[in-house]
């Protein structure tokens, strides 16, 4: 018999782990269950250890199947390619919290997978395959001793409820992942409707009683189904070795801390580099150490970056300097810029210390919107932004591929920043694109980028509810104390405990992620940081709106003029005509795009002009009107006969201007009168039973100016 366990009332449905059944070659397998959401997790270890010190080899996949969901793939291939954004993003919110939690010095290389079998459209199951993953470890041999628990939060009806619905989390001012472990918060990640930052707080309390459930969920399984952990050598650095370097290097560190620009460092780094390896490779291998001791390039650089870390968090915990020069809650030199490229739709610059990203704002119409099948069903998104981290941002040669993964998440959250400040598309009806280009980077360049696509969305004109202000706060621990660092830098998130990314405008949290490198997090922590958040957004806001404090009154000149309206279902019809002959002859005429929703009567024109585009949307508006016998309409001569003319008076609508009524005098011939093409005011006189429409010129004459249309 399969072992299966279950955790009732997570939410509104049981947690359940099984084992022992599927993928049994792999050293950790666990299928877990939500309601009918299914994902089975695997994890494996390599043999052998992996040339790679100082980093875990650690990779994730997550995959979604179309199966999933009863469904086969879209588009000419018919089966899953290179994955998608969100399972890109889903394998990050795996590994983030797990990463710290593995051994350090561990070589060998371990890969989690996690597959989604089964999806019931209703919960999401990324935050299961958390807790997949890490069952899936924890009851393998691969040497990981502390579980993690993960749930989601969001706020219905005034409550806070885990592991909502989609469409629960829809209707919610707050959406918000933790992950944590017995003793502390390991991971966030969250979207909120600029929440204050007790409300958060109250949701991440609110969540930690369950993580706990979680945690000794697993810590049950283990016991009945755990495999005895595999004895795995970790990778140390010899002490000999380390010894030497440390008194080589030891003056040199404070030497270095001297310099605050981050390039002046980093080349100082360098030629201590250089000289240890030229020292202590190159002239004699075994100088100043053991003979059967072997000293690489590689051990040096580790024990050199190990020496400064050191070096730096001690700075920081004793004297509370840091290696900038900054005091704990100073930010780095703000610059702001707007309307910084000609043609663009709007542009702008946020430069924070050597951090610079540039905003670029392009608005299009519903047909750029970003058509997306995910197995919650399909939908659309009209607001995209996108991050991209080029080489030369930190002074290096690479070749310019597809996005990464890192590009991916840092625009995901980017893009979360902004999102409930962006106007619905019924009170803007434009499909909006933020791509931030990184010129610089020395830390926080995803909260930059919140920043300056703030900006540039205003540049464009887009009216914003509220300026967004993102920044990264970091924290140091000692043994005894721990210093909350404001607006970090490259070295102080590379030798920091923490990285707390916090968005917001005046009124609240917009979007959080937290990473951290230790085992958890205390509650008081995250209360200071997101104080400290509160604090610096204030100053940031201030700086952005010296260069830009409101929307713009019109967007560009560049951008397209669209005007979206809604018309009665049953006319459209009318605005449509047999086979399209009125559409297509609308778009010829006023050179425009018309997108019509038949199911919501919703109507949105597109024109390179506003004179067109206001042409174009009176004539839809009139063929939705009912022609009225009295009215006064302008028309066009399309056929002459000798009994009168025809006159079309709307799109597809053709009425008769009898002879009789052409003027007051005798009228022997209709062509001396009237031409085809001529443009005339004619008033409709009736309409018979056979919906015939008869017309009058003579009778528009007849009437006062005022009364005419």
């Amino acid at each position: 018999m399969v072992p299966s366990f279950s955790l009732p009332n997570l939410g509104r449905c049981a947690l359940t782990f099984s084992t022992g059944e599927l993928a049994q070659q792999a050293n950790g397998s666990v299928v877990a269950s939500f309601a009918d959401t299914v994902v089975m997790v695997t994890a494996c270890m390599s043999k052998e250890p992996k040339d790679m010190r100082g980093f875990l080899p650690l990779t994730i996949e997550y995959q979604e199947k179309t199966y999933a969901i009863g469904k086969i793939p879209g588009g000419f291939i018919k089966r899953e390619g290179r994955p998608k954004d969100r399972e890109i993003l889903s394998a990050r919110l795996i590994d983030r919290p797990l990463r710290p939690l593995f051994p350090k010095g561990l070589t060998r290389e371990i890969q989690v997978i996690a597959m989604v079998l089964s999806s019931d459209g209703k919960n999401d199951p990324d935050v299961l395959a958390i807790n997949g993953a890490s069952c899936a470890l924890f009851i393998s041999d691969i040497p990981f001793e502390n579980p993690v628990g993960a749930v989601r939060v969001a706020k219905v009806d005034n409550s806070l409820i885990i592991n909502p619905t989609y469409d629960e989390r829809a209707g919610s001012p707050l959406d918000l992942v933790v992950v944590g472990t017995e003793d502390g918060i390991v991971m966030l990640e969250g979207v909120c409707d600029q929440t204050p930052e007790e409300e958060v707080l109250k949701a991440i309390d609110f969540a930690q009683s369950s993580i706990k459930e979680i945690v000794h969920f697993q810590k049950r399984i283990k016991e009945k189904v755990g495999r005895q952990k595999q004895e795995v050598e970790l990778f140390k650095i010899q002490e000999e070795v380390f010894s030497v370097v440390r008194d080589k290097v030891s003056g040199s560190l404070q030497q270095l801390y001297g310099m605050v620009e981050k390039k002046e460092r980093e080349e100082a780094l360098q030629r201590i580099l250089s000289s240890l390896c030229e020292e202590l490779i190159s002239k004699n291998p075994t100088a100043d150490v053991g003979q059967n001791d072997q000293i690489t390039e590689e051990e040096i650089k580790n024990i050199v970056f190990t020496l400064e870390e050191e070096f730096v968090r001690k700075k920081i915990l004793e004297e509370g300097k840091r290696p900038d020069g900054r005091s704990l809650e100073e930010i780095r030199p703000i610059e702001c810029k707007v309307r910084v490229l000609p043609r663009t739709h709007g542009s702008a610059i946020f430069s924070r210390g050597q951090t610079q990203a540039l905003a670029i704002t392009t608005l299009g119409t519903s047909a750029d919107e970003q058509f997306i099948e995910a197995l919650e069903g399909e939908k659309s998104k009209h607001f995209m932004l996108h991050y991209t981290f080029p080489p030369f941002s930190v002074g290096e040669i690479k070749p310019l591929r597809g996005p990464s993964r890192r590009e991916i998440g840092h625009g995901a959250l980017a893009e979360k920043s902004l999102l409930s400040i962006v106007p619905p598309k019924e009170e803007f009806p434009y499909t909006i694109r933020v791509v931030s280009e990184i010129l610089e980077s020395n830390g926080s360049s995803s909260m930059a980028t919140a920043c300056a696509a703030s900006l540039s969305l205003m540049d464009t004109g887009v009216p914003v509810k509220e300026p967004v202000a993102g920044i990264a706060i970091g924290l140091i621990t000692g043994t005894n104390d721990y210093k909350v660092l404001t607006d970090i830098a490259g070295a102080e998130d590379a030798y920091g405990d923490m990285d707390f990314k916090i968005a917001g405008t005046k009124n609240g949290i917009t979007a959080l992620q937290l990473d951290t490198k230790i085992d958890g997090l205390t509650t008081q922590i995250i209360k200071e940081a997101l104080a400290r958040g509160r604090k610096a957004h204030a100053v940031i806001l201030e700086k952005m709106n010296k260069a830009l404090s409101l929307p713009r009154e019109a967007v560009s000149q560049y951008a397209p003029k669209i005007k979206s309206f809604k018309i009665d279902p049953d006319k459209i019809g009318n605005v449509i005509g047999p086979g399209g002959r009125i559409i297509r002859k609308l778009t010829r005429e006023y050179n425009v795009t018309i997108d019509i929703d038949d199911e919501q009567g919703s109507v949105s024109v597109v024109a390179e002009s506003q004179e067109d585009l206001e042409r174009a949307v009176n004539q839809i508006v009139n063929l939705t009107k009912d022609i009225e016998v009295g009215e006064i309409y302008d028309a066009k001569v399309t056929r002459l006969a000798n009994f009168g003319a025809f006159c079309e008076i709307l799109p597809g609508k053709i009425g008769l201007v009898h002879i009789s009524e052409i003027c007051d005098e005798f009228v022997k011939d209709v062509r001396q009168f009237l031409q085809e093409g001529d443009m005339v005011k004619v008033k409709v006189l009736s309409i018979d039973p056979q919906g015939r429409i008869n017309l009058s010129i003579k009778q528009v004459h007849r009437e006062e100016p005022d009364q005419r249309s």
